[in-house]
């Protein structure tokens, strides 16, 4: 069987249409080559030469602290701020709910951020008065090393606030130190004792927002066997009645003024 005209002038059109494709490409390829010796290809190379002074080498060191600085801003945020405990709160609540994937960790690491900097926002209002502002001015009465050494004080203030005697007395004696009073304490020494002491305090928090739901769990399971009602999860009774509890206590509200206070 013989194919229709119009058949054969399509392919004919498709195959006349790549090979004027094909003959582009070689022709643009050709004349690259071409004048490849003509313009040269430039390329981008990094390197280390000499500085003209001791100011281009104080520059340098200070972008590239700078850098380093940025780089370890999360772990700094998390670790000398008031946000370990409260997202481990806000994570104990959610599992306390029995609802693990409700509220998304989007919104808890959000919410968490958010009370955090409202937490810290007056020691980072007297870092900003004490060392940021005094530095960044154009007469620079001060140097990049008196700026972070003031910029320590506030936060040793309130990292030392919120720290157990026990933990700050473990690393000190871990570490070899004799200081002779607590603002003399090594901030290396500090840090891993705020941590563990925000820990622990996130984790009695815990405990006591797990009484009452656990309390309505044993409810609702007495309630359910003394029904014969055995063969049904006390999950599905429970879970609506925790949340109304939840729902009527005004609970999140409670439990960021709660956060709020034990900050003071």
């Amino acid at each position: 069987m013989k194919r229709p005209t119009g058949t054969r002038t399509a392919w004919g059109r498709v195959l006349l249409f790549l090979a004027l494709i094909g003959g582009a490409g070689v022709a643009a390829a050709q004349a690259a080559q071409a004048t490849q010796g003509a313009i040269p290809i430039p390329t981008i190379q990094l390197g280390v030469g000499n500085g003209k002074g001791p100011e281009d080498l104080s520059t340098s060191l200070q972008i590239l602290a700078l850098l380093t600085v940025l780089s370890l801003a999360p772990a700094i945020l998390i670790l000398t701020t008031a946000f370990t405990r409260i997202v481990i709160v806000l994570s104990f609540v959610r599992t306390a709910l029995g609802t693990p994937t409700i509220p998304p960790n989007q919104v808890l690491v959000g919410l968490a951020l958010l009370l955090s900097f409202s937490v810290m926002a007056p020691t980072y209002d007297r870092i900003n008065k004490e060392a940021i502002q005094p530095y960044v001015r154009a007469e620079r009465p001060i140097t990049f090393q008196q700026a972070v050494e003031r910029a320590q004080v506030p936060l040793k203030d309130f990292m030392l606030k919120h720290t157990y005697e026990s933990d700050l007395k473990m690393f000190v004696e871990m570490r070899g130190q004799k200081p002779t009073s607590r603002e003399d304490l090594d901030f290396l020494t500090l840090l891993p004792a705020f941590v563990i002491s925000e820990l622990k305090t996130a984790f009695v928090i815990g405990f006591y927002i797990f009484v009452p739901f656990v309390l309505i769990d044993l409810i609702v399971a007495s309630v359910l066997m003394g029904m014969g009602m055995m063969m049904m999860p006390p999950t599905v009774v429970s879970l609506p009645a925790k949340l109304l509890v939840f729902v009527l206590a005004d609970g999140w509200a409670v439990l960021a003024k709660a956060i709020m206070g034990g900050f003071g």
